[in-house]
């Protein structure tokens, strides 16, 4: 292996997915998963295929789509994980099974009820099988930041012994300073001799996680756990924008160090992702925020005028980030201009996802006066993760007269039909989905709506997200809408959420964090 080359892992489709109401459906996780691809990550883990049959599934399909990066999926030290993970990963041309168990004395003693050495044991034997399946194995000490080093050491070896090429050091919980990263990192790193790669994935309870993996790289560690926009659960994990960046802006630093990420890219996955979960980065967040390039002060903005690297480190061009990127089409504009703006903003859809969209963008041109990158690509990635729309918005009539009783007229496409009805609620939002409720004939308990707009000027896209559950005992679902009317989108999102539903009926299945454990 080059040591000057930092592995990017990113777990955005499988620890990202666990932040709360993150949860996507499989055609979506197809799309992160290319653009992944196309950004130059190395290795994507691409979920938890014992999870649930929708894991295995979304897995399945991405290794099948995916060449140039490495496919992974997690597995706990349990045969019938690995079995699933080697087999929803067969397709993909590079392969690589991700196989953990717990370190910490709390956790072997509380969680595992199992001694250290059944624990060294249980982690040999999940090494040796998941080498039957690839050659590229991964093994994980989970809650590495409170195990003892004597043990680490221990079954790192049994466990490269046994064939993992490898070893994770997550700190779990997010408890470590970066000084203590980097002691156990050099000691790690000096008991391992090059036998194995040392990786890291540290999570970020006390907004340490960048900063940890940095020093860990300057310890020795080769390889970086983390995600787009910094998603996870609890407080999320590494963001991979800023251990990316950082690693190129303070390269003096870091000497030869680099990785292979495409950091034009790094921009329109943000935003891919930020869409498609409806979590958006906080404003201030590092590299891809709204304000990252935002001057205020009037000493900065003077200073940015004459140079702009007097206060800013990078151009935003860097992660490919146009600041002045309204888009010179309009509704004369042909299929084939069209064609070549998406392929200069990194999309490249299937000839049914063109028409579409490029049908959607003409319809937007003609009532819209200025269309900005950012509103292709919401219109793209709409069509692009679409998945088959059993029930389809025909149209939408709202009624509220002053002092009245909130109502809506929804007309919906269903099997070739159109059906119509009309119904009352507490709001006007309350009423248009408790209508198309009694249309479907599904039920959805509204958990979170957001309304974002796309771009910017009083005619702006409007992108409503919404998060429904149809059933307490399963993950909630996430849909999407987009027009200028934001009743309309509304309406798009929560049918966007009863077909998405549909389309994962049957493959759901309660994720136990407790059995599943995480890293």
């Amino acid at each position: 292996m080059n040591q000057d080359k930092i592995i990017i892992f990113d777990t955005t489709l499988r620890d990202g997915e666990q932040s709360p109401g993150a949860s996507m459906n499989t055609e979506e996780k197809i799309q992160i998963a290319t653009q992944l691809e196309r950004l130059g990550v190395d290795v994507i883990e691409a979920g938890f295929a014992a999870a649930s049959p929708g894991d295995f599934d979304a897995i399945d399909k991405i290794a099948q789509r995916v060449t140039q990066s490495t496919v992974c999926s997690l597995a706990r030290a349990l045969e019938s994980d690995i079995k699933a993970a080697g087999e929803a990963i067969a397709k993909a041309p590079k392969q690589r099974i991700h196989t953990f168990i717990a370190t910490s004395p709390i956790h072997m003693e509380y969680k595992l009820k199992m001694t250290p050495d059944e624990v060294i044991r249980r982690a040999v034997d999940a090494v040796t099988y998941a080498r039957t399946f690839v050659e590229d194995v991964e093994f994980s000490l989970e809650d590495a930041g409170r195990s003892d080093m004597g043990f680490m050491k221990e079954i790192i070896s049994a466990t490269i012994e046994a064939g993992a090429g490898t070893i994770n050091i997550p700190d779990t919980v997010g408890i470590l300073m970066p000084n203590e990263v980097g002691e156990r990192i050099a000691e790690l790193v000096d008991h391992v001799a090059g036998r194995a790669i040392i990786s890291v994935h540290n999570h970020n309870d006390l907004g340490l996680a960048v900063a940890n993996s940095l020093e860990a790289v300057h310890k020795g560690a080769r390889q970086i756990e983390c995600t787009v926009n910094g998603l996870g659960e609890r407080a999320g994990n590494a963001a991979l924008e800023e251990v990316v960046m950082a690693l190129k802006v303070r390269s003096n630093y870091y000497g030869n160090l680099h990785t292979d990420i495409n950091t034009r890219e790094i921009y329109p996955t943000s935003r891919l992702i930020a869409t498609i979960t409806g979590i958006e980065p906080q404003p201030n967040k590092a590299v891809v925020g709204r304000n990252a390039f935002a001057h205020e002060s009037g000493i900065h903005q003077d200073g940015v005028l004459k140079n702009k690297l007097t206060y800013e480190i990078f151009r935003p061009e860097e992660i490919g980030l146009d600041l002045n990127d309204t888009l010179v089409l309009g509704k004369h504009s042909g299929r084939a201009a069209f064609k070549d703006k998406l392929a200069k903003l990194g999309f490249a859809p299937s000839d049914e996802e063109l028409n579409s969209a490029f049908e959607r963008f003409k319809e937007l041109a003609d009532k819209k006066k200025e269309i900005y990158d950012d509103d292709i690509r919401a219109l793209v990635t709409s069509e692009m993760t679409n998945i088959e729309k059993t029930y389809e918005l025909v149209a939408l009539q709202l009624m509220d007269s002053t002092g009245g009783v909130p109502s809506a007229a929804v007309t919906i496409a269903h099997e070739g039909k159109e059906i119509t009805d009309a119904g009352i609620g507490d709001g006007t939002i309350d009423a248009v989905f408790k209508t198309i409720d009694r249309i479907t004939g599904h039920h959805g308990r509204l958990l979170d709506y957001r309304v974002k707009s796309v771009s910017q000027g009083k005619d702006a896209l409007a992108n409503v997200t919404v998060k429904v559950t149809f059933n307490d005992n399963e993950p909630a679902i996430i849909g999407h809408g987009l027009s200028l009317d934001t009743m309309l989108a509304s309406a798009r999102a929560y049918l966007g959420a009863i077909n998405s539903y549909l389309s994962m009926e049957g493959m759901l299945k309660i994720r136990n964090s407790d059995s599943g454990g995480t890293v």
